[in-house]
């Protein structure tokens, strides 16, 4: 099978399953709907979350029942496949579960090891992110890009904090204290997915976040690099979604940001 064919066919199912979660994640939004606790207070999974998994995984599995599945609430769906889909049905379930309106469906499709496309859904706010190697990034099918700041202490930044605290040097509250003492606004949203989206689409400047999970970020750093920005581990090392630290940045303020992060003066 051709290639670019075989590439716009993995588009179009990924597009349809980030539908299909987001339908879910519409209807129960602002409803009445079950709530559970997982490892950590406030780690919350809902109804709609397994709901919006269970969609999701409907349409992958009918257009590619050999496929590799990573999804947060049914963990591993191990095939003997080099493509991975990587699923979070509900990113912002807090957000979520209070009728806020910052929580999307994040779902990342890797052949290899690389990350090849993503797609991150906000319903509520009518925003479909997608990114594919090599071809850019959009939002609701518009180019974005991300911003040109070229200081942090002119940037607007985004964090979020573990839900499991990390008692070490330079961890999240130290880093944040830092930056917000120096007069720099640092927003928290709840979503690294839509963190990452926004950094993509310049409305933030730079990301940074000590413990992330493989389907916080699998869609959204493609989403930045593929926007035009730079992605790192916390020593400036390729980015692997499957180690917990990440700073996304317009790529201008990476190494003043990298520095701050591991420590450094500001």
């Amino acid at each position: 099978m051709n290639r670019g064919y075989f590439c716009s066919m993995l588009k179009h199912t990924l597009l349809k399953a980030a539908e299909a979660g987001a339908a879910e994640l519409q209807r129960f939004f602002n409803g009445s709907f079950s709530i559970s606790n997982k490892e950590g207070i406030n780690n919350l999974v809902t109804e709609a979350d397994h709901a919006a998994e269970k969609a999701i995984m409907g349409v992958i599995q009918a257009d590619y029942p050999d496929h590799y599945i990573l999804s947060e609430e049914s963990g591993e769906h191990i095939q003997d496949s080099s493509y991975k889909w990587i699923i979070d049905p509900i990113d912002g379930t807090v957000n979520f579960a209070n009728g806020i309106p910052i929580c999307c469906v994040s779902i990342g499709v890797e052949r290899a090891g690389k990350m090849l496309m993503g797609a991150v859904y906000n319903p509520i706010m009518n925003e479909l992110f997608f990114a594919q190697k090599g071809f850019g990034a959009t939002l609701n099918n518009k180019r974005i890009h991300v911003s040109d700041k070229t200081e942090v202490i002119k940037s607007c930044l985004v964090t979020g904090f573990p839900y499991t605290y990390l008692d070490e040097p330079n961890g999240p509250i130290q880093v944040f204290e830092k930056l917000i003492r120096k007069g720099v606004p640092v927003r928290r949203l709840g979503s690294a997915a839509i963190d990452l989206c926004w950094v993509a689409a310049g409305r933030f400047d730079g990301f940074y976040e000590h413990k992330l999970q493989a389907w916080d970020s699998a869609a959204g750093f493609l989403m930045v690099e593929e926007a035009g920005g730079k992605v790192t581990d916390f020593n400036g090392d390729y980015y692997s979604p499957y180690q917990p630290h990440l700073l996304a940045t317009n790529g201008k303020i990476h190494d003043e940001l990298l520095r701050i992060i591991n420590g450094g003066l500001f």
